[in-house]
């Protein structure tokens, strides 16, 4: 079983995602159901104000900075969010977009981005397990009710898994049609080339 296999809580024999319990090894905590409880208390991430089971709304819109935007690609912030919001499907709105990148990247990129209401996390490495442990994150606690990942690398296939898993509609988008992996589009629900 692989890193990213492990931090996305996957069964080495069976693939799935696996339930996490409450601290004395009882109740699935992600379970989203009658007297379930979130992982937030008795309202969780997924209850309204009356403790009922909530639809999630919107699209969370991760970004692979250091496959997106290189030179060969032509990508603007406002292509993404465009791609982000159409491409699921429903029109629906950003709830967070998220922009990965490296220590190398440079000061204009970072304020370009959060110029254009993009969240910049900065990793020390590979910028893959962060994205791919949030996208684990959104989908577990169901905030948002499509997932869209930016990236032409095919790394991001079991991120994108795991939130079919948990019943989230998922997006990939290609920076470009020279830039595409085919993988991660198959493992989507929805696919977009941008530029296309």
């Amino acid at each position: 079983m692989g890193l990213l296999d492990r931090l996305l809580g996957r069964h080495a024999s069976g693939g799935g995602v696996r339930p996490r319990t409450d601290d004395a090894g009882g109740a699935d905590i992600d379970a989203v159901g009658e007297g379930a409880v979130g992982s937030a208390g008795p309202r969780g991430p997924w209850r309204d104000a009356d403790g009922d089971a909530a639809a999630p709304r919107g699209v969370a819109l991760f970004v692979d900075g250091p496959n997106v935007f290189r030179e060969e690609f032509d990508v603007d912030f406002a292509d993404l969010r465009a791609a982000a919001t159409r491409g699921d499907g429903t029109g629906g709105d950003l709830v967070t977009a998220r922009l990965y990148l490296d220590e190398h990247a440079t000061p204009g990129l970072i304020q370009a981005a959060e110029a254009n209401g993009f969240q910049v996390i900065t990793t020390s490495g590979d910028v893959d397990v962060k994205l791919a442990v949030d996208v684990a994150s959104f989908a577990a606690e169901r905030r948002a009710a499509t997932v869209a990942v930016a990236s032409r690398d095919t790394d991001f296939k079991p991120a994108l898994e795991v939130a079919n898993e948990y019943g989230l509609r998922t997006l990939a988008i290609a920076p470009g049609s020279h830039g595409r992996s085919d993988a991660l589009r198959r493992s989507a629900d929805d696919a977009v080339t941008l530029g296309e």
